[in-house]
This record gives C-alpha cells, sequence and structure tokens, in this order.
C-alpha cells in the first residue's frame, strides 16, 4: 500500500510536469515555425544566388570561377547551420514527447540518470567492461573511469557483481554527482562469478540483452570498449561501432588458477583488440607475439591523496619505527622474507595493512611485533602511510609479478617514502629512488640502511615526491587518449556511383561524412556522365573533403564498368559497393567491417535496409528520413552481432574484404548498363566457398531503382531479359529473390 501510494504520488507529480511541458512545447513550436521561415528565406536567397553563380560558371574558366564557388560554399553552410538549428529543436520536442508519452514507474529512471540520455556526438562513451566493482579497493578501473568522466566523455563502468534476474535489464548507479560517470549491474540469472569460467549460452544471451536495453535507452551510438576481463568479450564483441581495446593488467596465467577456456579467449582478444594497453615491459613483450598496436600505459598514484599529510596520523603505542606495507596479502606475498625482516628489527614495528587472503596473519602469529590490521578503506591508506619509516614491497618472484607495475610504489613515492622492493623488472624505472633486492638478505641489508638514512625532510624525499607528481591517473589519461587517437584501424574505401539524381547524391555523400563515425574512411565518387550539374557538386565536395577521390567519365559506362573504376583507384583494406540513392546511418561501416574480421569466411555482406527485392528488406514504419535514424538503430540494437545467410545481396551496399575482391574480381562488364552483375558476383563468391550474409545490425535507407526508374519501360524491360539470359548461360535457370517470411 505504501508503494502504491508513493507511485500515485509520482503519478500525480508527473501530471503536473506533464501540463508544464504542455506548455513548454506550444513555445517551442512557435520558436521551431519563425526559424522555418527564417530558413525558407534564406533558401531562397541561396537559391537565387546558386543561379547566378551557375550561370557565370558556364562561361568562366573553373580557375576564374573559384572564388564564387567558395562564396556559394559559404552560403551553404550558413543554410545547413540554420537547418541543422532546425532538426535540433524538432528533436528536443519529439525526445520530450516521447518522455511524456513513455516514462515508465518500472524503470525508476532519476533525474540524475536522464541527463546522460544524451550522447555527446563529437566525443565516445566509455564502456569499462571490469574485473571488479566499484566499490571493491579503489584500483586501475576506477581511476581510468574516473580520469575519462573528467574529460567529459560519458563513462559506463560494467560491474563484475550482477542482478540476479530472470528477465533482462540493469541497475545504474551514479557514482559521481559532478561527473558523467556510472555503475551499470547487468541483468544474469544467477549472478555468477566472471572469474572461473566464460559465460554459459544462457548468460551471453542474458547479457547480450541486458547491455542491448541500456544501450537503446542511453543513445549509445558509439563507443570506446576497454576491456578487462576475458569473460566480457563474446558480448563485448557484438557492440555496434566500437573500438575494443584489452587492457592487459597483469599475466593471466601468472595467476595459476584461470580456467583454460578463459586463457584461450585472452589469447583471442590479444590477438584481434584494435589496441592492447599493457601496463609493463614484461607484458609488451608477451603481447607483442599476437598484435602490433600495443600502447605500454602503467599504473599511476592519485598524488594529491596521497602527498598530503592528514590531520591525524597512525601512531604506534610503543613509539617504535614503522615498517610498513599496504595492498593484497595473497599468494604472492613472500611470508618469509617479511620473517626476515622482523626479526632482523625486533625493535620495530612490521605493520602489513591489507586483506589477508593467505592466512599470513596465522604463519607469523609467533613473532610479536609483526601486526595485521585487515582491509581498510582507500580514503583511510594516507592515515598509515605517512606513519610508514620504511616502505615494503615484499613480492615473490612469480610469472604473476615479473608482470606487475606496482600502484603502490607510486603511492608510496608521492608521500616521499623511502622503499624497499624486491628487483622486478618494473622496478628498474624508478632508478636511484627505490632500493632494489637482489636476495633476502640484501633485502634486510636495505631495510636497515633505510632506517638509518631516514629524514623526513631531505632531498631524496623530494625528489621522490617530484618523480610521483608526474606519474598520476592525469597523467596516464593523457597517454591513453593519445593512444586512442593513434590506433590504425584497417582503411575502408566507399565506392559511390553515380548518374544524375544529384538531391539524392547530395543527401547519400552528406549522410558519409556526418554518419560514418571511422577514422580510416576513404571516399571515391565515379560519375557516370552525369548532365544535371552532379560534376560540379562532386569536384566542390572533394575540394570540402579530405580523403575524397572523384573520377568524372565521359559517358555512362554502366553499373559494373563505373564501379570496377572505383574498385580500381581504392586502397581499402575493405571496399564497399554504395548506390547514390542512399542515406547511411550512425557508425555503418566499422559494424559491417566487424563481422568480416570476426569470420573470415564471409565473402559479402549487406545491410537490412526499407525497400530491396530480398530477404535483406524488413518491416520498418518511418515516414520521413528525419524519423529513419531513431527506429533503425532500435531494430539494429535489438540485433547487434547477428547476421542472417542470404543468397543473394543486392549491390546497393556491399561490402567485401581485399582478399575476396582479388579472389573474385572485378564486376562482370557483360551486364551493360545493369541488372544481374550483383547476382554474378555472388555465385563467382559462392564458387569460391564463402559465405553471403545480411547484417542484422546495420541498417541502410534505400530509395531503389533512382537511375533504372528514370528508363523507358519498355528499354527497361529489354536490357533485364538481355541480362537474365547472360546470367543463365553462366550458371543455370536464375532463381526469382524473395522477402523474407
Amino acid at each position: 500500500d505504501e508503494q502504491i501510494g508513493a507511485l500515485n504520488r509520482q503519478v500525480g507529480e508527473m501530471s503536473v510536469w506533464g501540463q508544464s511541458l504542455q506548455g513548454s512545447l506550444a513555445e517551442r513550436d512557435e520558436q521551431i515555425g519563425a526559424l522555418n521561415r527564417q530558413v525558407d528565406s534564406q533558401k531562397r536567397q541561396i537559391s537565387a544566388l546558386g543561379e547566378h553563380i551557375q550561370a557565370i560558371s558556364l562561361s568562366w574558366s573553373w580557375k576564374m570561377t573559384r572564388p564564387l564557388r567558395l562564396l556559394l560554399d559559404k552560403a551553404k553552410i550558413v543554410s545547413r547551420q540554420l537547418r541543422n538549428i532546425g532538426i535540433r529543436l524538432a528533436s528536443q520536442q519529439v525526445e520530450i514527447g516521447n518522455k511524456l508519452s513513455h516514462s515508465s514507474p518500472i524503470k525508476h529512471i532519476t533525474h540524475a540518470q536522464d541527463s546522460c540520455r544524451q550522447q555527446d556526438q563529437t566525443t565516445r562513451d566509455i564502456f569499462i567492461w571490469s574485473v571488479i566493482d566499484w566499490h571493491f579497493r579503489i584500483q586501475r578501473p576506477q581511476q581510468l573511469a574516473r580520469g575519462f568522466a573528467k574529460g567529459g566523455m560519458r563513462v559506463f563502468f560494467l560491474s563484475n557483481h550482477f542482478v540476479d534476474a530472470s528477465n533482462p535489464g540493469y541497475r545504474m548507479e551514479k557514482l559521481d554527482p559532478l561527473l558523467p560517470i556510472y555503475q551499470i549491474k547487468l541483468h544474469v540469472k544467477g549472478a555468477p562469478a566472471i572469474y572461473f569460467a566464460p559465460p554459459t549460452q544462457e548468460a551471453e544471451a542474458m547479457l547480450e540483452a541486458s547491455i542491448a536495453q541500456f544501450i537503446l535507452d542511453f543513445s549509445v551510438f558509439s563507443s570506446v570498449s576497454i576491456i578487462q576481463h576475458a569473460y566480457w568479450y563474446s558480448v563485448a564483441l557484438r557492440l555496434p561501432n566500437s573500438y575494443r581495446i584489452y587492457d592487459c593488467m597483469d599475466h593471466h596465467e601468472g595467476f595459476g588458477d584461470v580456467p583454460e577456456k578463459l586463457i584461450d579467449i585472452e589469447k583471442d582478444m590479444l590477438n584481434y583488440a584494435d589496441l592492447v594497453v599493457v601496463t609493463s615491459n614484461w607484458l609488451e613483450i608477451f603481447a607483442r607475439d599476437f598484435n602490433q598496436n600495443i600502447a605500454t600505459i602503467r599504473n599511476a598514484s592519485e598524488y594529491e591523496h596521497f602527498s598530503e599529510i592528514p590531520a591525524k596520523v597512525y601512531r604506534d603505542p610503543q613509539g617504535r619505527k614503522i615498517i610498513g606495507y599496504y595492498g593484497a596479502i595473497a599468494e604472492w606475498f613472500d611470508l618469509d622474507l617479511v620473517r626476515a625482516v622482523a626479526l632482523a628489527n625486533k625493535n620495530c614495528l612490521i605493520l602489513l595493512v591489507g586483506n589477508d587472503t593467505t592466512s599470513a596473519g596465522k604463519t607469523l602469529s609467533d613473532l610479536p611485533n609483526v601486526v595485521f590490521t585487515g582491509e581498510v578503506p582507500y580514503a583511510q591508506l594516507p592515515f598509515y602511510l605517512h606513519a610508514f619509516d620504511i616502505c615494503l614491497l615484499p613480492f615473490k618472484i612469480l610469472p604473476l609479478t615479473l608482470a606487475t607495475n606496482p600502484v603502490k610504489i607510486y603511492e608510496y613515492l608521492s608521500a616521499g617514502k623511502m622503499v624497499v622492493s624486491v628487483d622486478l623488472p618494473e622496478i628498474a624505472q624508478f632508478g636511484d629512488l627505490v632500493f632494489r633486492a637482489k636476495s633476502v638478505n640484501d633485502f634486510v641489508r636495505l631495510v636497515a640502511l633505510g632506517l638509518e638514512s631516514f629524514s623526513s625532510s631531505n632531498d631524496s624525499n623530494l625528489a621522490r615526491q617530484q618523480f610521483a607528481a608526474q606519474q598520476t591517473w592525469g597523467h596516464r589519461i593523457d597517454e591513453f587518449s593519445t593512444a586512442l587517437a593513434k590506433i590504425a584501424m584497417p582503411k575502408i574505401s566507399v565506392i559511390v556511383l553515380t548518374y544524375n539524381n544529384i538531391d539524392l547524391t547530395k543527401a547519400c555523400l552528406e549522410s558519409l561524412i556526418e554518419r560514418t563515425d571511422y577514422s580510416n574512411l576513404e571516399i571515391i565518387v565515379v560519375d557516370n556522365a552525369s548532365s544535371d550539374g552532379t560534376p560540379v557538386h562532386l569536384q566542390e565536395f572533394e575540394y570540402r573533403h579530405v580523403g575524397v577521390k572523384i573520377v568524372l567519365n565521359e559517358v555512362n559506362v554502366g553499373f559494373a564498368a563505373g564501379n570496377n573504376i572505383g574498385l580500381a583507384e581504392a586502397s581499402g583494406d575493405y571496399l564497399v559497393i554504395l548506390n547514390n540513392d542512399t542515406v547511411v546511418t550512425k557508425g555503418w561501416a566499422m559494424t559491417l567491417m566487424r563481422h568480416l574480421q570476426h569470420n573470415s569466411s564471409i565473402g559479402l555482406i549487406g545491410p537490412v535496409t526499407n525497400n530491396i527485392g530480398n530477404e535483406a528488406r524488413i518491416e520498418i514504419t518511418y515516414k520521413t528520413l528525419a524519423e529513419m535514424p531513431i527506429e533503425a538503430f532500435q531494430y539494429t540494437v535489438a540485433n547487434m552481432g547477428k547476421t542472417i545467410p542470404i543468397r543473394n545481396v543486392a549491390f546497393f551496399c556491399v561490402m567485401l574484404s581485399r582478399s575476396t575482391y582479388e579472389r573474385c574480381g572485378s564486376l562482370c562488364e557483360e551486364y551493360g548498363l545493369g541488372f544481374f552483375e550483383d547476382d554474378d558476383y555472388c555465385r563467382r563468391v559462392e564458387k569460391e566457398g564463402m559465405q553471403i550474409v545480411c547484417a542484422e545490425d546495420v541498417f541502410i535507407h534505400h530509395h531503389l531503382s533512382a537511375s533504372f526508374n528514370k528508363l523507358p519501360s519498355r528499354e527497361r524491360q529489354i536490357l533485364m531479359e538481355r541480362n537474365k539470359s547472360t546470367y543463365e548461360k553462366k550458371w543455370g535457370k536464375w532463381i526469382p529473390h524473395s522477402y523474407r517470411r
């Protein structure tokens, strides 16, 4: 009853809020109307200016008319800016309307959550597929997440703790009132632990459905997946338009108890990640056998947190000097070494701060000067650290620790503390700032030397702090961002064949520039002797955009020959044939490419669409191109990572790898102006033993046969019948295409 009462009050509040918003919507409608009138006026002025410039351009040389073309470009830019303002206002109106009509008390979306729903289109969201929960010990995952959020990116921190539920979904927690950073706990039945086995088929399906719901709810059009554990890999692979980064923090085989199946998955991550980030030189050497795109980004410290002496610092009741350690006390912790230090320094307190998972307290219980505190909060670590006279890193020399870049060394140095460590490879970077011991006796000797020379204000302390001040998590985020910007992605070449239909061409090319969202893109436009001003527009387009090549044919050489010219010009690792009567959606190219990367047996892949004569056509209800992106996004995210086999992909949009192109050759030019050359190419791909598939997670709008529909119906019919005969002489009876059921 209390819950129902609370929900009724919420409904009442929503009603008041809705009435207020209705008033705001009416005012917004007036603003949009006024803006539309301004846009119409601007269009008329630009149209008159364009006609004037075009008349001049017909009689002057290209060189002489260039200043005028630039003037026209500026006018078009103004028009586009005004139009975009109108679109944004209209989108806001639709978004508010959706909130009024779709708000549900079941999801309990808070204002803090709602404020993160809209992605900044200039940046990618960050998914951190973490090894730990946010509220566990503060480590590298949380520090990276916070650093990216400080940089203005939305950060979604995937907890290793799941919500045990029967239905897909998620629970979200805002982690900082001032930063766009959120912890996500996905629904998985049984809430399995991630460390002991890959997800079962049932768990993987729930994970996929849960993250898909989140992506839809928060409009994650593009992202960077930073994967820190193999358990997540199969799900992270399915995210649309996402860079895949493996943040390799440890040598997992070194733990000894990691299941072989997870180790195999880690090797796949190492092989296929767009970037492998490692924390040590040892891991870099290890990773080089799998991947050449590697960045060494070590651990660091939160300098301000550890350098400032807190108001209250731990004091030994007996007034002894303190030899201290904090961190996990696990199987890699050298108890024999600690025993030797304790026995050699009976007049000192050996203070061990951290969670004891290896019964160290019991093993060392005979030593009265050894004290264990147990786990303490991250915020309380300076309370102990500034009490230490000497800091220890007493690790065993194991495959696991050989690969380790210890976070605590940076934190010790932030406090200016003298440090004695075993001689691990990563300790060499600290030079004389850290004592390195090659044996137990050497370790004990260096501790004694440190105690003798200890001073809280000497130059060595300052040098240690100065070093640590340049090794902060802020520095690491800068390094990470630089590494992301330098990722060497495969080149994708998009060939667009044009013949008249200038308005469709403009819409197609504009969508390519604005929505492809890919760093290594080449656009090649081949014009088949258009007579409607297309060549002039294409030359202006090439001038404005980097990575664009224009080929102007003197005659219409047909569909196959025109595309072959573009394919011959292309330098990409992946090749796309795209009709000029299409409009692409956000991230389409990367998402298509991922399928070819993941499955080398795929020869050809195409998208789903609104308008084509085979199974690639889906039922979709948008009425205008302005409505298309959101509805397409809803469909593709619900089907992320999925493909269906298809006998023929239509070449209004098709992607193939360069290796497939080299095996199967160019399009057959026997078909003249067009029809059946795509079916012909599909048979050649089949003959090579490769698959043909349709990607359910990529949608491309298609007007369908914009050029061929302009042919007289009789001429069109003759062309189809002649080309069908050509096809059947090569491949046998043609099987008509069919729609999906």
